[in-house]
């Protein structure tokens, strides 16, 4: 246990709950030991990755055998579970989901930033930003905190989107399960640059280096049966994703 937490790190943007955190990795069942080097020990490096990147990969063992799914997601980093929540959602039909309640599950963000061509095949690698968080999965049963949770989801992916719409129905909510998983066991490692390669490889005058890579947004595709313009809401998620 990190003997300093919590640690006041400022507040939230949509309100005035304070954020408190833990340095990253405070537990060995999220500690890196390989690759130590590319660990980030800095939470706010781990809530800008959670930004940045659309999907989220749910690990959960079922009926014996472990299953990982791809999921929207959204963080609250002053949410009710220590140091910020996650919340992913489903269908309340859905076995993994509720498979993963009340159960330790493995969540993972990962954000390809490059690829790296090595000298060597040994040398060539990938750049990105991984997380890992690991936690006990919290059913959210709290209707405020179910209807706000949801409202995060959808502005994770077009941010201002969930204040231009109507509010959720009773057949809506009863439908969609919430998750709720805390932020504080996580870790983060990434990778930047060039390949590391060995020096005879360099003066062997094969050529080295890495491809960057952004995800790129195309103009917004209005439905058959759209009326009047694209939204503002939507068109600024466009052009910040067309901006990089």
């Amino acid at each position: 246990m990190v003997p300093d937490w919590p640690v006041t790190t400022g507040h939230s943007e949509s309100d005035d709950r304070p954020v408190t955190s833990t340095p990253l990795s405070p537990s060995p069942r999220t500690t890196v030991n390989r690759g130590r080097n590319r660990a980030v020990t800095d939470r706010a490096e781990l809530h800008a990755l959670l930004e940045d990147a659309l999907v989220a990969h749910v690990g959960v063992v079922m009926g014996g055998h472990p299953v990982v799914l791809p999921s929207a997601y959204a963080v609250d980093p002053a949410g009710p579970d220590r140091d910020g929540t996650l919340y992913v959602h489903g269908s309340v039909a859905a076995g993994w989901l509720r498979g993963a309640t009340d159960t330790t599950v493995c969540v993972t963000v990962t954000q390809l930033d490059g690829l790296v061509a090595g000298r060597s095949a040994f040398h060539h690698s990938m750049n990105y930003r991984s997380a890992v968080v690991i936690g006990q999965a919290r059913l959210v049963e709290d209707a405020e905190e179910k209807a706000r949770a949801l409202g995060l989801i959808v502005d994770h992916m077009i941010p201002g989107r969930s204040a231009t719409l109507r509010a959720h129905t009773r057949k809506e909510l009863a439908a969609t399960a919430v998750l709720a998983v805390p932020l504080h066991e996580a870790s983060l490692k990434a990778r930047d640059g060039g390949p590391g390669d060995e020096p005879e490889d360099v003066a062997a005058g094969v050529w080295g280096g890495h491809v960057p890579l952004r995800l790129v947004a195309g103009d917004p595709v209005p439905d058959a049966d759209a009326e009047g313009g694209v939204p503002a809401d939507v068109a600024g998620r466009a052009r910040a994703l067309a901006d990089g």
